[in-house]
């Protein structure tokens, strides 16, 4: 599980991310980001409604989600708020799958919201 600095833990916050944030869909979940401070700690909240399934599956899609979170935060991500709102289809795909397509959402999250460099 990741640390307390790197989890959206406040309703407030979730609604912020979700209503105002950049969207990017996809097959299993949707990622919703707000750019933070340059240096601040990314962090993450998760969204698992009972329409993925019973308890265990929602919990088992979140721990699968949390995984990928923790990658990303091993690899130096930071900056930017995200929460994953998972979709019914997320426990169709291996696990490999399911990650591949989160990074894919998570690089284009990075181009949108990274600071535009000046040419000159």
């Amino acid at each position: 599980m990741p640390a307390q600095r790197h989890r959206v833990t406040r309703g407030d916050d979730y609604r912020r991310i979700v209503r105002s944030g950049y969207r990017v869909g996809g097959a299993f979940c949707i990622t919703h980001a707000v750019l933070r401070e340059a240096g601040e700690p990314a962090r993450f909240g998760f969204i698992v409604s009972k329409a993925v399934g019973n308890a265990v599956q929602r919990n088992l899609a979140r721990r699968r989600l949390k995984t990928i979170a923790e990658r990303r935060i091993a690899a130096g991500f930071t900056g930017v708020d995200v929460v994953f709102r998972a979709l019914p289809a997320i426990l169709e795909p291996e696990f490999a799958v399911l990650e591949h397509e989160v990074e894919r959402a998570l690089r284009r999250v990075e181009t949108r919201l990274s600071p535009v460099q000046d040419p000159s």
